[in-house]
């Protein structure tokens, strides 16, 4: 969704349009920051680099910013909500980008680091003046300026007038100015033919997949913020289909990178277990779960979030295949939670209260039920290893741990071993 540069410009007419701000907030305590998803896209509708707004943003807000311009992520430290973060880049369109004249938004900036001066030309209306340099933003912008400004772009390509000029005199035939001159006017015919070749090439095929490419990068764009903006339902809606199609076209296998950036875009990524063991789950559970760790491994990791919602995934399963499931609730538990995708205290609670959000209140009884015996096995596995820590290092070698898979208690047995006399005791001092 595109909003007006000006936002005090109510025109829906107003031609000068940006995608509205996406942040997303990642991490947790200390390391809790906030990702500007569109920033490059953002900067590049207000004609400026997307360090500036950034950099403007933790100015205002007191926090550090991180720039990665490889991966296009720009980052302010702290939790701020998308809202607020649009508030604050109109203060910065307003001081950096419109004109003082026209208040249109078609500046560029003449930033010279020696003289420590920012200057602002309008292209619309030929206004030239400078900026206030008292605002903490000016001091960045000084120590790096925009890379393209017309000031800039000028001088940039005097100097490479000048190396082609010498370079030419170094290669070319003749000396002087007539030297020169001639190795001038040359290239110039060549050139002439090289844009006619570059019109034909336009019409090939190549040239075709290319300007579709470039034109599905910005659908993609567009479609990012547009999706964002819907409810979540229809997200959830999106990221089944996604994933419906990644199975039906039998990609889904190595898709498990793509289907979690997907999820992440979409910001459902706590509910991806839930569809995920709808689409991929069936009879056939034990196997499943060993095929589609990776998958899920990516959403329930440190994620107790997406292990509650696997849980109820796992309930629907078992209500569709039912007749075949139930009597193996407790194997699949400990499959899922020896494959890492469920940890004990989520489990646990799991098991202290009966839920019919997913399954209806009988039936949720049932496997509450089956599952009991390995519920059991997990508390008192939990009580024995954290009360006897220190006697199982003293005698750890003295003990054997016996599983069977179809026994729903761990046994212990101690192994005694056969300590031979020791020789001191065989031996008479007064012998000797």
């Amino acid at each position: 969704m595109s909003v007006n540069v000006n936002r005090s410009v109510s025109d829906q007419f107003y031609r000068y349009k940006m995608p509205r701000l996406i942040a997303k907030v990642e991490g947790k305590g200390n390391g809790i920051k906030t990702v500007i998803v569109n920033m490059v896209d953002v900067a590049k509708a207000l004609n400026r680099p997307p360090t500036y707004p950034t950099k403007f943003f933790g100015c205002e807000l007191g926090a550090q910013t991180q720039f990665d311009s490889k991966n296009d992520r720009y980052i302010v430290n702290g939790s701020h909500e998308a809202n607020k973060l649009q508030d604050m880049l109109d203060g910065f369109i307003r001081k950096f980008v419109l004109c003082p004249e026209c208040d249109n938004p078609e500046t560029d900036l003449d930033v010279k680091p020696k003289k420590q001066t920012i200057g602002n030309s309008c292209k619309a209306c030929g206004y030239r003046g400078m900026l206030d340099t008292r605002h903490k933003l000016c001091t960045f912008i000084l120590k790096n300026p925009p890379e393209s400004t017309e000031g800039g772009s000028a001088s940039v390509k005097k100097e490479k007038e000048k190396k082609n000029r010498k370079k030419d005199k170094e290669n070319g035939s003749g000396s002087g100015e007539a030297g020169s001159q001639e190795n001038f006017d040359a290239p110039k015919a060549v050139d002439g033919d090289d844009d006619d070749e570059d019109w034909a090439e336009e019409t090939t095929e190549e040239a075709q997949r290319r300007r579709m490419e470039e034109i599905s990068d910005h659908a993609k764009n567009l479609t990012l913020s547009e999706d964002l903006e819907k409810p979540l339902e229809e997200r959830v809606n999106l990221f089944y289909n996604f994933v419906k199609h990644k199975k039906d076209s039998r990609t889904i296998d190595a898709a498990d990178k793509e289907i979690l950036a997907e999820a992440e875009r979409l910001d459902v990524k706590a509910m991806g277990p839930l569809i995920l063991s709808e689409l991929l789950f069936t009879v056939n559970i034990r196997d499943q779960i060993k095929k589609y760790k990776r998958h899920f491994l990516r959403f329930c990791h440190n994620n107790k979030k997406a292990q509650k919602y696997l849980l109820g995934g796992f309930e629907c399963v078992v209500k569709l295949h039912q007749a075949q499931l139930l009597a193996r609730v407790p194997i699949i538990l400990k499959d899922l939670y020896d494959a890492d995708l469920l940890e004990e205290d989520v489990i646990i609670a799991w098991a202290e209260k009966v839920s019919k959000k997913y399954v209806s209140k009988e039936l949720a009884k049932e496997i509450h039920a089956k599952a009991a015996p390995f519920v059991k096995w997990l508390k008192e596995a939990e009580e024995e290893s954290g009360g006897s820590e220190e006697e199982v290092e003293e005698d750890d070698e003295n003990v054997e741990v016996v599983y069977s898979s179809s026994a729903r208690e761990l046994k212990v047995e101690t192994v005694k071993t056969d300590t031979p006399e020791k020789e001191e005791d065989d031996i008479d001092i007064d012998a000797i």
